[in-house]
């Protein structure tokens, strides 16, 4: 028998409320699978299994908010049977007659009761309707299968009728509802607070020269529809990627009083909410992975992060988070590490600045990138080489378009 468990989906989260079950009890579940939906204070999460085997039971019910940690199901392993049931004491013989003619009477007196349906219902149409205080089952889904959309939630409440001017006045009280900013400020802060509590930062910075880069991305999106064209932040991702082939001290987790290094680089990639907030949600094994693919995925990850859409996966197991914040302007960012990660590399704008080259003062295109890590997994000499690979990858901007593989050998990595 195996217990699945609420995981942690961020160092930020403490407990999670469950909104959706995916399975029922007898079926058959395989690693990978989304089994079931899980509000955090960030987003609504579809949450993956990392078994194989046949549901027995479900322990957590829709509407019920549990710690990190909690059985949330348990599952047979394949081919393990499920557990007999007890013997049930014999009866006196002298009470069967009475028992037999007691049941028929029992079970005429109980209408059969049909079960109750459920549609199924998207992440985000769950969380609006919570917002909106529209009971979801209660809606008629025009999606997939009867599925209840965003948009069905939305037309429910327009259809409502209009509420009087008291009824009005206290759905505008502060208190009326829970404030979703306020939980996600509150746990970001807890977050933050927790790390440069207990993680001893060291930070370093880097200007990058990216005539090399920029010239290289302009020819590769000639002719390109804009939908189509790669960004800059595709480049960095994958020489963030490759550079920790020199330092995997700086790609891992410290846990338990030690550091675990990963072997695949697995970045959090940091994404500014709609109305305010952060998440950041992996990427997975950048380095083996081609620009192109690199940047359909960026897109993807993006898009469903500002539609409340992710998977459980990408917010357990970033192994470094990667924060651009050229698109807002800022020149340079020094980053929080989020625990129990032990590396940020954050990245500013691409501007023009003075640059001596071949002798001459010229302006050319530069970005200044920088590195906060944890004294206890690496040190300022180790984060150093850091910086000068990434910026010595960012001259071959070509070399970064090959998909590359982390040999398992790889001196202070583990599997």
């Amino acid at each position: 028998m195996i217990d699945f468990k609420l995981p942690s989906l961020g160092a930020d989260m403490e407990e999670g409320t469950l909104l959706q079950w995916h399975v029922k009890p007898g079926d058959t579940v395989q690693r990978g699978q989304v089994v079931a939906v899980v509000d955090t204070s960030k987003a609504a999460v579809d949450v993956e299994i990392w078994h194989d085997g046949v549901l027995a039971e479900l322990l957590v019910q829709p509407g019920d908010k549990v710690p990190v940690g909690t059985v949330l199901a348990r599952l047979l392993e394949p081919g393990e049977a499920a557990p007999a049931l007890a013997a049930v004491p014999a009866q006196p013989v002298a009470a069967a007659p009475v028992v037999a003619a007691v049941l028929p009477e029992v079970k005429a007196a109980v209408p059969p009761q049909a079960p109750p349906t459920r549609h199924p219902v998207s992440p985000s149409a769950r969380r609006r309707a919570g917002e909106l205080g529209i009971d979801p089952d209660g809606v008629t889904g025009t999606g997939a299968q009867g599925s209840v959309t965003l948009a069905d939630i939305e037309a429910a409440a327009r259809a409502r009728p209009a509420p009087t001017p008291a009824a009005a006045a206290a759905a505008a009280a502060p208190a009326a509802a829970p404030d979703r900013q306020a939980q996600m400020r509150k746990a970001i802060a807890a977050a933050m607070g927790r790390s440069k509590r207990e993680i001893p930062h060291y930070y370093l910075a880097e200007t990058i020269p990216m005539q090399a880069a920029t010239a290289w991305l302009q020819q590769h999106n000639e002719g390109l529809p804009v939908t189509q064209r790669m960004l800059p932040a595709v480049l960095l991702l994958k020489a963030v990627a490759l550079a920790l082939r020199r330092t995997p001290e700086l790609n891992g987790f410290y846990r338990d009083g030690r550091f675990q290094a990963s072997v695949p680089v697995h970045a959090g990639v940091a994404i500014s909410l709609r109305g305010g907030g952060l998440v950041a949600p992996a990427i997975h094994d950048i380095a083996a992975k081609p620009l192109d693919q690199l940047m359909r995925e960026l897109t993807d990850l993006v898009k469903r992060a500002r539609a409340g859409s992710l998977r459980s996966s990408e917010m357990s197991d970033p192994t470094i988070t990667v924060t651009n914040l050229g698109d807002q302007g800022a020149e340079t960012v020094f980053g929080v590490i989020y625990p129990p990660q032990v590396a940020l590399v954050g990245f500013g704008s691409i501007l023009a600045r003075p640059w001596v080259q071949d002798g001459e003062v010229r302006a050319l295109p530069t970005v200044r990138a920088t590195l906060a890590a944890d004294h206890r997994a690496s040190d300022g000499h180790r984060g150093a080489l850091f910086l000068v690979e990434l910026r010595e990858l960012l001259q071959r901007p070509q070399s970064l378009a090959q998909a590359f593989t982390m040999p398992q050998d790889q001196p202070g990595a583990t599997p």
